[in-house]
């Protein structure tokens, strides 16, 4: 089977998870902490940050990859693939740099929320 789309996604998606995995671990070497957050506010930051990408990003690449496996047309899965890609770079800037509420983690939530909403959405059109 060939899903190119999901593949494509899921290889920028997992760069960039790397990307905020390698700033966890960067931030326990340099504050020291090896297990927990020590109540470091911006370690805090960062471990969610890396959470939440987590928490998102693999169930709506599979929403993606089952509309893809499905026939959806490439534009729409583009678009929930985009929106999710940019979603989690923008969330994720704006809860690593700002404690509270940004336009970032608005704007990537938005994104994030797009991208889930029309690719489950898309998945249950195909069934008819």
């Amino acid at each position: 089977m060939h899903i190119p789309i999901t593949a494509f996604y899921a290889g920028l998606l997992g760069l960039f998870f790397l990307y905020l995995t390698v700033l966890v671990i960067q931030g326990r070497i340099s504050k020291k902490i090896a297990l927990g957050d020590n109540g470091d506010r911006h370690f805090i930051q960062l471990v969610r940050s890396h959470g939440n990408f987590t928490e998102y990003a693999p169930f709506i690449l599979v929403l993606i990859l089952l509309a893809e496996i499905n026939g959806t047309e490439p534009l729409w899965l583009h678009l929930a693939g985009v929106s999710l890609l940019l979603g989690r770079i923008l969330h994720s800037l704006g809860l690593r740099r700002h404690p509270g509420t940004s336009w970032q983690r608005m704007s990537g939530m938005m994104l994030t929320f797009y991208a889930l909403l029309s690719s489950a959405v898309i998945n249950l059109l195909v069934l008819y």
